[in-house]
């Protein structure tokens, strides 16, 4: 009787020890994670407490190859991915590697508009679960990440803030932000990823 209540206590261990993820850890993602031809298309709209539709419409991201330099197209501009990969420096990132439930930090990010205007982000950021996530663009197993604070601006603009990321590891990206500023509330959602076969 005493060995097997040691044998079940060892394998209880085992089974508590063991995720198929690493320990429920997920590293940033590297340069030989990206190929040409990968794409992330996302929708998006901002309404106002009032309904007023403020931004509408559709994000697209592709990794292409200029002069055999991965890319990743962001609009009109294309952004090597060596340095979007590039471990960030900042002590308050958007996401700090490696991610794991219950992970705690600070995010500030200091901005400015085509218009001159400057701004500023100060979250605080936890990541709250992973688990299997639905969006228009299928099922993803995702971090849910939840960051609250503050956003202002040069113009006097002084707002609470709410955002919730769903961060998606197997795609290096988000598969939908939840984002509420005061009046506003700001949707992007992925409809469809594509990667050659």
């Amino acid at each position: 009787m005493k060995s097997q209540t040691i044998i079940f206590f060892a394998l209880v261990m085992l089974c508590a020890c063991y995720s198929p993820r690493k320990s429920g850890i997920t590293q940033q993602p590297i340069l030989a994670d990206y190929q040409v031809g990968e794409k992330w298309v996302w929708k998006y709209k901002g309404v106002s407490s009032e309904g007023e539709i403020r931004s509408e419409g559709e994000d697209t991201r592709e990794i292409v190859s200029i002069d055999g330099v991965l890319g990743m197209t962001i609009g009109n501009d294309t952004i090597p991915v060596f340095d979007i990969v590039k471990p960030e420096e900042s002590t308050t990132p958007r996401y700090h590697w490696p991610l794991e439930v219950g992970k705690q930090w600070k995010y500030e990010s200091n901005w400015t508009s085509q218009d001159g205007t400057t701004g500023k982000q100060s979250l605080e950021a936890e990541i709250l679960s992973y688990r299997e996530e639905r969006v228009e663009a299928g099922n993803f197993m995702a971090y849910t990440i939840k960051y609250t604070g503050r956003t202002t601006n040069s113009r006097g603009y002084n707002a609470n803030d709410e955002e919730v990321w769903l961060y998606a590891p197997a795609i290096k990206n988000f598969i939908k932000l939840t984002q509420t500023q005061d009046n506003f509330k700001y949707i992007e959602e992925l409809i469809d990823y594509s990667k050659p076969k």
